[in-house]
C-alpha cells in the first residue's frame, strides 16, 4: 500500500510535514542525544527534529525500501541516516536511544503494541516515547472523512474500508492506552490541528489516483464509470471559499510518556 514517496507527499505528505513540526514542538526534548523515528516514511518526523532539535544522531527505520530510498536521497544531513526494518523488530540495542517517536504509522502496524513496547525497549530510563495518529475516531481528518462519506453513500461495501472502522487505534483514548499498555509513565495526549486547504477541487481529486494508502487504492479499484460518479459526488459535497479553494482542517492526536526503569 505504501511503496512510494513521490505518490505519498501530494496525498498526505504536505499535510503530515506540517504536523511534524507541530509535533517536534510539542515534545520539547532536551537538545542532544540520539533519536529513533520508527516507520520513517518519507522523512517528514526526521526532518522535523533535524531542524527544531538539535540532535546528536537520528536513525529512521520503515519496511518500505521506496521510502527508505526516497529518505536518503532527500535528507542528507550528516546526523541522519535511514534503515530498512519492521517497527516489531527494531535494529536497536536496549536502552541506547534519548527519544523514540513515530508519525501517522502504527495503525498500519499488524501488531501495534509490540511495536510500542519496542520503542519503550530502545530508549534509556528518562527516555521520552511519542506518536501521533490522525484522528479517524472523530473524522479530525476532514478530506479523509469526506470521502469515505461520499464513497459508502455510493457503496455500502465502502464502509469497510473506512479508516475509521479499520484503525480504532486512531482515536485520543486508544493512543493513550497504547503507551500505557507498553508500561510508560506520565502519558499525555494532546491534539495538533492544521488547516489543509486545497486550492481546487483538482487539487483535492488527483492525489487519491496515485493508489497509496486506503482511499487511493479504493479509487483505483473501480471502474472509471464508478469513479467518475464518485468524482462527482465529491464536487458537489466539499465546501468551497469564494476564490474556490476548498477549506479544510485536519486533527492528529499526540501521545507522549516517559520509560522509568
Amino acid at each position: 500500500m505504501w511503496v512510494t514517496g513521490e505518490a505519498y507527499e501530494p496525498y498526505v505528505g504536505r499535510w503530515s510535514r506540517v504536523v511534524a513540526r507541530r509535533f517536534v514542538r510539542l515534545l520539547d526534548a532536551a537538545p542532544g542525544g540520539s533519536r529513533r523515528d520508527i516507520g520513517c516514511g518519507t522523512g517528514a518526523v526526521t526532518r522535523a527534529v533535524l531542524d527544531l532539535a538539535e540532535p546528536e544522531s537520528v536513525v529512521g527505520i520503515d519496511p518500505s525500501a521506496g521510502y527508505v530510498r526516497y529518505a536518503r536521497r532527500n535528507i542528507t544531513d550528516a546526523r541522519a541516516r535511514f534503515v530498512l526494518a519492521d517497527a516489531v523488530n527494531l535494529p536497536f540495542a536496549d536502552a541506547t536511544a534519548s527519544v523514540a517517536v513515530s508519525g501517522l504509522v502504527l495503525n498500519f502496524v499488524p501488531d501495534a503494541p509490540r511495536a510500542a513496547a519496542e520503542m519503550a525497549r530502545a530508549v534509556r530510563p528518562g527516555g521520552l516515547v511519542a506518536a501521533y495518529l490522525w484522528d479517524f475516531e472523530e473524522g479530525g481528518m476532514e478530506a479523509i472523512r469526506a470521502f469515505w462519506d461520499a464513497a459508502s453513500a455510493l457503496d455500502p461495501a465502502a464502509r469497510d474500508l473506512d479508516e475509521a472502522v479499520r484503525f480504532p487505534l486512531c482515536g485520543r483514548a486508544p493512543l493513550r492506552g497504547l503507551l500505557v499498555g507498553a508500561g510508560l509513565e506520565d502519558v499525555e495526549v494532546d491534539a495538533i490541528v492544521v488547516p489543509t486547504r486545497f486550492s481546487g477541487f483538482d487539487d483535492y481529486w488527483q492525489p487519491f489516483l496515485g493508489g497509496q494508502g486506503p482511499a487511493p487504492a479504493y479509487v483505483t479499484s473501480l471502474p472509471e464509470e464508478r469513479r467518475a460518479e464518485l468524482r462527482e459526488r465529491l464536487r458537489s459535497a466539499l465546501p468551497r471559499a469564494a476564490d474556490g479553494s476548498i477549506p479544510l482542517r485536519a486533527r492528529a492526536w499526540a501521545a507522549r510518556g516517559r520509560r522509568v526503569a
